[in-house]
């Protein structure tokens, strides 16, 4: 029976009009929000979606897929998403863009939102404390961005590569007292998966470790520099620009120059202030693009699903 459902019939358990329901289906405004909410929780009651030929009758493109990006504001995945955007237009698809805020509960909420405008597909950027099980319903038609997910395709960044590349330059270039300022273990990818590749390369090679484990900004790498020096100190890792450019501000305040600083990401404003530093480029746009052709492979091919690794490099 809910398949056969009308926005006529949605009117009359709702106890409005046509027009009314139509208004909240299409987004517009001119309903009062008691109203919308009486409306919407009759949808989601009835499971009811708008079908693709009334969608088409209201001028709606018949191709949509969302995109959920944890911070508008974010450079890494903003490269991720501009990468991915011409894709999508090629192929015919309209791109809504929303952000989760790295709250699971704006991503149930945008879910719900693109599931009821029946989008072909959703690109998800993932973040710690996503719950797999509230995805069961995407499962053919979404992509995890920078979070690995058994049932679900996935792109993922090599973060232990990245560290475990820096290490193997710093030795080279004959540092055997490395120190690592990185993120609160909580965060599985920047945090945890990052910091284990450096306590592992240090007991494979011998060398002592030294960490600090703080928050994901400049000002927590200065905080936290003091913590990781020791007189034999000779190269800081960072587990990311961001910490780093705390890092060398801190180093430079106190006359410590001729210490290494190492970041994770590429960002433009750690070489361009200071060019000595040691970076890795991550592959933000070329994860996006892996991220955009397998969602597009998935809709028009039916493909199966896949987790990527992105390699990583030094730039």
């Amino acid at each position: 029976m809910q398949n056969r459902l009308t926005i006529k019939d949605i009117a009359r358990l709702s106890g409005v009009g046509k027009s009314t329901v139509s208004r909240v289906i299409n987004n517009e405004g001119s309903v009062s929000p008691q109203t919308r909410e009486r409306i919407e929780e009759v949808i989601r009651q009835q499971g009811f979606t708008p079908s693709k030929s009334a969608r088409a009758m209201r001028g709606q493109s018949d191709k949509v897929v969302g995109i959920i990006v944890s911070r508008l504001d974010s450079p890494s995945e903003n490269q991720a998403v501009r990468a991915m955007l011409p894709l999508f237009y090629q192929h015919g698809y309209d791109p809504i863009v929303m952000e989760s805020q790295f709250r699971p509960d704006l991503v149930d909420e945008h879910l719900h939102i693109l599931h009821q405008r029946n989008v072909d597909g959703v690109i998800l950027f993932g973040f710690t404390g996503l719950d797999e099980s509230k995805f069961s319903g995407w499962r053919d038609k979404m992509v995890v961005l920078a979070r690995e997910y058994s049932s679900l395709s996935s792109v993922c960044y090599d973060d232990a590569g990245a560290v475990h590349l820096l290490m193997e330059i710093l030795r080279e270039k004959g540092h055997r007292h490395i120190s690592y300022i990185g993120v609160n273990q909580a965060d599985a990818t920047t945090g945890m998966r990052r910091y284990q590749a450096y306590q592992s390369y240090c007991e494979t090679h011998g060398l002592d470790a030294t960490v600090a484990l703080g928050e994901l900004s400049y000002q927590s790498g200065f905080q936290h520099t003091p913590d990781v020096l020791q007189p034999q100190t000779s190269a800081i890792i960072c587990a990311s620009d961001t910490i780093a450019l705390g890092v060398v501000k801190y180093l430079q305040q106190h006359d410590r120059n001729t210490i290494q600083v190492c970041g994770i990401g590429n960002n433009p404003l750690l070489g361009f202030l200071f060019p000595t530093t040691f970076t890795v480029e991550l592959g933000y746009g070329y994860a996006g693009i892996q991220a955009a052709q397998q969602l597009l492979a998935q809709l028009v091919h039916h493909a199966e699903q896949q987790h990527i690794i992105v390699p990583c490099k030094l730039v």
